[in-house]
């Protein structure tokens, strides 16, 4: 897949209400649930017991947590956008957050981008961007939110 190149405000600027790109798919498995749950300290059987999530889940089987389809969110967009000329970039924030579908163990998601706005604040570049984490084969989305990002260039 090829990346977006952003150099500065101005490649942002022409780019706004566009889609920036989709990353490829990622496939979340159980060992990564599990090391999720053991940085985050969130066991929930859900999550963490095959066995018991098949047997009595509403979902047939263990699924990620929400905050690790966000967490995946650094490593899916660095394969959306290359960013160079680069002092420093900051998460600023994610606002307008809303989880819309489980993602079942073993299951692929892709992030879609779409720059909703661009602003100058003295020579920081204040991103929005639309994103949506897909679930593949599915026409509902895992999560949808505002990703706020700061953007620091030389």
């Amino acid at each position: 897949m090829k990346r977006l190149i952003i150099t500065g405000y101005e490649d942002f600027e022409v780019r706004i209400g566009t889609l920036l790109g989709a990353s490829d798919y990622f496939t979340i498995d159980q060992h990564q649930v599990n090391q999720f749950a053991d940085a985050t300290l969130d066991h929930q059987w859900i999550h963490t017991d095959p066995d018991r999530a098949t047997k009595e889940s509403t979902f047939g089987g263990p699924i990620a947590h929400g905050y690790l389809t966000i967490s995946l969110v650094p490593y899916l967009w660095e394969q959306i956008i290359e960013v160079k000329n680069l002092k420093a970039m900051i998460n600023y924030g994610i606002e307008s957050l809303r989880f819309n579908q489980a993602v079942p163990v073993g299951a692929s998601v892709k992030l879609h981008a779409n720059l909703k706005s661009v602003i100058n604040l003295r020579g920081i570049t204040k991103v929005e961007i639309e994103a949506k984490m897909e679930l593949k084969d599915h026409k509902k989305p895992v999560f949808t939110a505002i990703l706020v990002f700061l953007y620091h260039f030389h």
